[in-house]
């Protein structure tokens, strides 16, 4: 990367795209061009990228290619398990985290102006769900319950195989959006009775444009497909694949197995190294979330008494990170994600999410420790003054 540029800490926004996947790409924005469901030589050249995406993600999770769909990232593989779930089932209620994302959150909103009943699974103080009132929530009527794996804010991982053993237990759909953990963190679908898996090739170091849905092979009965076209992937998601998405996505999925233990040790001793020094600079602040049981790159902090946004002004030449809020209407809004887990406004207000992975140097997070040290404490002197 461009070492002249901001030094890059958002990795749960997006991660840089790797050489491999970038190289696996070019052959098909050039000689091999056809459309990979066209039955002749340039197609079968082009539908390999799409069978290799396929399998690669299947052996990331655990599962079989077969039960893999492609689609255009995690937000519609998000759509397609609770639409599609609702589309095919005569029960009429939802469960989903208050902490999903908003891709679970939006759909989840549509079925209830649909007459779906839709109710929200609170979270404790860390961020991880309460499984007793999880428990407690589920129906006879519950078709389908969405339990993101870690969160994109605060990184907390769920206990995915006890909501999925609460669920089974009731014949109730899981489903899980994966986007922050896949390719972090081993995942098998099987041992942990997922029915339903979403991912995004750009969370794990591949191209935008592109993710998957897995969905278990006894779950596919139980799922439509939300909109329709030429019957491709046997009519679960109809149009055209990119082979150059595929090939990237691909190259991205079979890296992040090999390297799935390097990029987790790194990232861990990257977010030691960044707390230890931001608690050398800042005294008070507080870390959001679990700081145990919380994805390796993802580090949110309270800061108390500045303004997280003010800050991040500052740091813009130099700094590239996130605030835990949303931008709706060009008014900035604490998050709901921070409101969940107890957080004041004013506390949301303070906030920040930082996130490292592969690419991140040591050099790089002592810089950043630094730059946020100094212009947090200029900051709270330019408030007092006031």
């Amino acid at each position: 990367m461009d070492r002249s540029a901001p030094i890059y800490l958002d990795y749960q926004a997006t991660t840089p795209l790797d050489p491999e996947a970038r190289a696996a790409m070019l052959p098909f924005l050039e000689e091999r061009f056809g459309n990979p469901h066209s039955e002749h030589v340039f197609g079968w050249e082009a539908a390999e990228p799409v069978d290799n995406a396929r399998r690669a993600v299947a052996e990331l999770i655990g599962a079989s290619p077969g039960e893999i769909i492609l689609t255009g990232g995690a937000t519609e593989a998000n759509n397609l398990s609770l639409i599609g779930a609702a589309r095919r089932t005569e029960r009429r209620h939802f469960l989903v985290s208050a902490i999903e994302h908003k891709s679970v959150l939006a759909p989840a909103a549509a079925l209830a102006e649909q007459g779906f009943e839709v109710e929200t699974i609170p979270v404790m103080s860390d961020g991880v769900i309460d499984l007793e009132c999880l428990a407690r929530l589920i129906r006879p009527d519950t078709a389908l319950v969405s339990v993101m794996a870690a969160n994109n804010e605060i990184g907390t991982l769920q206990p995915l195989a006890e909501v999925s053993g609460l669920c089974a237990d009731r014949g109730v759909l899981f489903h899980t959006d994966a986007a922050q953990l896949a390719g972090k963190q081993p995942i098998d679908v099987a041992a942990l009775g997922i029915d339903l898996l979403s991912l995004s090739a750009h969370k794990i170091y591949g191209p935008k444009g592109i993710g998957a849905l897995y969905i278990a092979s006894n779950a596919r009965s139980q799922i439509a497909p939300i909109f329709y076209g030429g019957g491709q992937q046997d009519g679960m998601r109809a149009g055209t694949l990119a082979p150059m998405l595929c090939a990237g996505l691909a190259a991205a999925a079979e890296k992040a197995l090999t390297q799935q233990a390097v990029d987790e040790a790194h990232a861990k001793a990257l977010k030691t190294r960044l707390l230890n020094r931001l608690r050398e600079g800042l005294l008070d602040i507080q870390v959001n979330g679990s700081e145990g049981h919380s994805l390796s790159g993802c580090l949110n902090i309270c800061i108390p008494g500045i303004d997280a946004h003010g800050l991040l002004m500052m740091l813009q030449a130099e700094l590239a990170a996130s605030v835990g809020s949303a931008c709706n209407a060009g008014l900035i809004e604490p998050s709901y994600v921070l409101a969940a887990i107890g957080l004041s406004a004013d506390e949301a207000r303070a906030s920040l999410r930082l996130g490292f992975g592969r690419f991140t140097s040591f050099d790089e997070i002592d810089q950043a420790a630094a730059l946020i040290c100094e212009k947090a404490v200029r900051l709270s002197h330019t408030y007092a003054a006031e």
